[in-house]
């Protein structure tokens, strides 16, 4: 109740409010209050107009969202982006014999066996079907990748041999093989110089890197990505070869196979920060790339803030170089620049030789491998 003379202030219902500005006449009313309030939400002549449901719906499905489906697992998300990136993939998987990519300066040494896969060749009816999967991987199955494993062993010329591999996990860690009867556990590098045994690392963009000293007899194979490589695992790879085996960097040989490539393989701050700390030529590893198709330049309603137009974050990504970086730390370690080479494919634009992470999602596994012949 109020006392004679006293003022009440209207406040306008919010569902009421909701109502008028959309259009809808939900409730009728004469009062004064709410004539005033449906003359405020008029639309003002050039507005722009609201996106139809349809437009909403097409926008999220091309970012890779659906409107009518519940939220999926994390895995699941990344296997319908998988599916949907392979549809749009501009020449699909090969079917065929199995290929087998060598260096250029490992193939005149006759004692060595050495070899880079792709993804063709296979039984495996995932990844695009007749795939090379060499690796362990959810949608594979246990006997698939043994004979995939045996086909690889065919090709590259060591079918008798045992192959040693290890759990990769993205670090610095090397372990040499001393008998055929080893078996590494975790570990992202394999040095040995005993023959007849083949050494493999798994990779799906990361640098499979090889290293042969061609005096000693001695072989290593490393496995590359950007957490290997900002641990300086191929420069450790050639400290430890000389350490065990006594192996001089003038007498060793390297090759890098297969990876991502600058042009795809973009990085967070994080990563800049984390090679800044540990190589003083960190900044000529980058380059800022312009991105056409981020989410903020496509939708950048979704995207409002309030700084003033024009000082937004720059629509550019750095880019890391994983192949520079690598060849300058074997560089650093007194290789020659002459005894270095790099297979020139990029695993992420040429998916239709090549598994690719991050790409597809959700992929196979390749194989880099070198032995010594019995």
């Amino acid at each position: 109740m109020h006392g004679i003379g006293s003022s009440r202030r209207l406040t306008p219902n919010r569902g009421l409010l909701y109502n008028l500005e959309v259009g809808i006449k939900s409730k009728s009313t004469n009062s004064k209050a709410t004539q005033k309030l449906t003359a405020k939400v008029q639309p003002s002549r050039g507005a722009k107009r609201n996106l139809t449901e349809s437009e909403i719906t097409a926008s999220l499905a091309d970012a890779g969202f659906h409107r009518d489906r519940p939220l999926a697992a994390p895995y699941a998300i990344k296997k319908q982006r998988a599916e949907r990136d392979q549809k749009r993939a501009a020449k699909p998987p090969k079917l065929g014999k199995v290929e087998v990519l060598r260096a250029e300066n490992l193939q005149s040494i006759p004692w060595l066996i050495h070899g880079f896969s792709t993804r063709m060749g296979g039984v495996t009816p995932e990844y695009g079907g007749g795939a090379l999967n060499l690796g362990l991987t959810r949608e594979d199955t246990h006997e698939n990748f043994e004979r995939n494993l045996h086909l690889w062993k065919a090709a590259v010329g060591a079918s008798q041999l045992p192959l040693k591999s290890m759990r990769q996990i993205h670090s610095a860690i090397i372990h040499r093989i001393t008998t055929v009867d080893d078996h590494p556990t975790a570990g992202d590098g394999l040095i040995t110089n005993v023959p007849g045994v083949l050494l493999a690392v798994k990779t799906a963009d990361c640098l499979p890197v090889i290293l042969v000293d061609r005096v000693r007899k001695a072989i290593g194979v490393f496995h590359a990505g950007w957490r290997g490589t900002v641990q300086r695992i191929v420069e450790k790879g050639v400290g430890e070869m000389r350490r065990n085996f006594g192996s001089a960097p003038a007498d060793l040989l390297a090759a890098i196979g297969p990876g991502i490539g600058k042009c795809c393989y973009a990085v967070g701050d994080d990563v800049m920060d984390r090679f800044d700390s540990q190589f003083a030529y960190s900044r000529e590893l980058f380059e800022d790339v312009f991105d056409s198709h981020a989410l903020h330049l496509k939708y950048p309603l979704l995207f409002l803030n309030q700084r003033a137009p024009g000082h937004g974050e720059p629509a550019a990504r750095p880019h890391l170089d994983l192949v520079k970086a690598n060849r300058n730390q074997l560089l650093d370690a007194k290789v020659p620049d002459t005894n270095i080479s790099a297979l020139e494919y990029c695993t992420s634009c040429r998916t239709d030789l090549f598994f690719s992470h991050r790409k597809e999602q959700v992929t196979g596994r390749m194989m880099g491998t070198v032995g010594i012949r019995s």
